[in-house]
């Protein structure tokens, strides 16, 4: 199944996301369930959230993934959503 995982960083924390990037992009590549992912980026062009497409077999799954990032663990985030999401256009 297919969950869109969306995250807003909290205000002030982009040194966070920069020192955590290498680890967070290291455990997207090992785990192997990322389909697509990015930031989101604030009107000034920085970093200030995430969106990642997850392809996991549950939502406990998504869960399990969203709680053992490494952006997650470092207490980047304000919010994060998981959502089931169903691939219509790409």
């Amino acid at each position: 199944m297919l969950v869109a995982l969306t995250a807003r960083d909290k205000p002030g924390h982009l040194s966070v996301r920069k020192a955590n990037r290498a680890a967070h992009l290291a455990y997207v590549e090992e785990t192997g369930v990322v389909a697509q992912a990015g930031p989101l980026l604030d009107t000034d062009g920085e970093m200030c959230g995430s969106l990642v497409i997850l392809d996991v077999p549950d939502m406990a799954a998504a869960e399990a993934w969203a709680s053992g990032d490494p952006y997650a663990r470092a207490g980047l985030f304000e919010t994060v959503s998981l959502d089931t999401w169903k691939k219509v256009i790409g």
